[in-house]
């Protein structure tokens, strides 16, 4: 879940939810290169998805990148855990 100022005039104006229900403010993320992506567990392209993620921010962490992962089950239900689930499920996933 994500929170905003009134008019957002850049995503570093939102605030999100971690897996652990803290809030992350994206601000922190400014002068970085931000990939923003949803994931499923379930989807029948995770594990190419998941590699492909992993390569792409090894090769350009040191540019700046980063990836900002939400877990959406909206596609199909395709992930349908609850956080700890999604997080374990990551753990063994990367």
């Amino acid at each position: 879940m994500a929170s905003q100022s009134q008019n957002p005039q850049s995503v570093h104006e939102f605030t999100v939810k971690d897996a652990r229900g803290n809030d992350v403010d994206l601000s922190m993320y400014k002068g970085k290169a931000l990939l923003i992506v949803n994931v499923a567990s379930q989807c029948g392209l995770t594990d190419s998805n998941y590699t492909e993620l992993s390569k792409i921010y090894e090769k350009y962490k040191d540019q700046g990148l980063e990836i900002l992962a939400f877990p959406c089950n909206q596609f199909g239900g395709q992930e349908p855990g609850n956080n700890e689930q999604i997080m374990e499920f990551r753990l063994h996933s990367l």
